[in-house]
């Protein structure tokens, strides 16, 4: 795409009064934006608004400093920035079939690998996860990708972290093919959350990062719950490893399902919050899954084939504490009552357990066995 191709469908996306349906009504009838600047208020009006037909005559007053920056921002990294707009021969076949497709996709990463070619995994939940769950997250990606699934989500804190960065420890050694991709509801010129930036470095080593805001779009609260149409539009199905009854991951469940794709969800404790959305999930009919193996062998026999399935924890090998702590939060009293061991003895034990990354304390004084794949 050259400067002035840019500047035409910066134009449009930044006209007031024509929203992204008005606009793809507009291409349709047309063509290419070039072609609706050079129509009359007339032949405008019969597809927009008398005012965003009279819009279209003249260049929003923001458009040359949105070029400036979108153009810049391109020749900085030729090789690994892109914008392709809706209809362009690079724009992701998966998303012309939602609802409503961005007429721009800001891409940032391994920009040489198309999105198409990828057997794709949407991992979605909590921004505030168990420590199990964000293991769980990390395990299961990192299994799935080694298996040859690319992972999707959302870079936001929690299990999408976890998610993209056990997709990065599974994809070592598969330069053909990406990781993970990580999509964003603010401008690819910034990094949300900020303690995110060493990993959003990372996924554009291997991966993508993908955005339909322009440049210098702020982290607002409206555009990450609309932002999940693409995580469900980019995927060939959604596993929710974590999830509240509001949260946002609900959504994008929702999504996948009502785009005819298969939804997994990782069951957890009944006294866990963050488990009661997988739970209402599954009880509509998603699939309940407990190792990265459920999930490869209803994706897809080829990849299924491969082993990736979560190994068995072997009781006898536990050590007495671990045992007697089961999988379920629990407290001190309660673990002292199990164990019979005295305080001193037990916190030692404890702390053992805790550094080898085998228990995880919680708030209000919990403490939960941490089971690993």
């Amino acid at each position: 795409m050259d400067r002035g191709e840019l500047g035409d469908w910066l134009r449009l996306t930044l006209t007031p009064g024509v929203g992204p349906q008005s606009a793809r009504r507009l291409l349709a009838a047309f063509g290419l934006p070039a072609e609706i600047y050079q129509q009359s208020v007339t032949a405008l009006q019969q597809l927009v608004a008398p005012s965003a037909a009279r819009a279209l005559q003249t260049e929003p007053a923001e458009l040359a400093d949105q070029l400036a920056l979108s153009w810049s921002w391109l020749r900085e990294a030729p090789d690994a920035r892109g914008i392709v707009p809706l209809g362009d021969a690079r724009y992701p076949h998966s998303l012309l079939d939602i609802e409503d497709p961005p007429l721009m996709l800001y891409l940032a990463g391994r920009i040489d690998l198309p999105l198409d070619t990828c057997k794709s995994l949407a991992i979605v939940g909590s921004r505030n996860p168990t420590p199990q769950g964000a293991l769980n997250a990390r395990q299961f990606a990192q299994s799935l990708a080694g298996a040859g699934l690319t992972i999707v989500s959302g870079l936001a804190l929690g299990i999408d972290g976890a998610a993209h960065e056990g997709a990065l420890a599974g994809h070592v050694g598969s330069a053909h093919r990406l990781a993970t991709v990580a999509v964003v509801g603010t401008g690819l010129d910034r990094v949300y959350p900020k303690s995110h930036h060493a990993l959003a470095h990372r996924i554009c080593e291997h991966g993508l990062i993908v955005s339909e805001y322009p440049l210098g779009t702020p982290p607002l609260a409206a555009n990450f719950p609309r932002r999940n149409r693409l995580i469900a539009g980019l995927s060939q199905a959604t596993l929710v490893v974590e999830a509240a009854l509001q949260s946002g991951s609900l959504i994008t469940a929702r999504l996948a399902a009502e785009q005819g794709k298969e939804v997994f969800a990782i069951p957890g404790s009944i006294h866990a919050t963050q488990s009661r959305g997988c739970h209402a999930l599954i009880r509509e009919g998603a699939k309940l899954v407990e190792s990265a193996q459920d999930v490869l062998e209803e994706f897809s026999p080829e990849v299924g084939s491969r082993n990736a399935g979560a190994a068995v924890v072997d009781e006898t090998l536990l050590d007495s504490v671990e045992q007697a702590m089961g999988l379920d939060p629990v407290s001190l009293d309660t673990l002292q009552a199990r164990t019979g061991l005295d305080i001193a003895s037990l916190q030692a034990r404890l702390m053992t357990l805790e550094l080898g990354g085998h228990v995880a304390r919680l708030p209000g004084g919990l403490l939960q066995r941490l089971v690993r794949a």
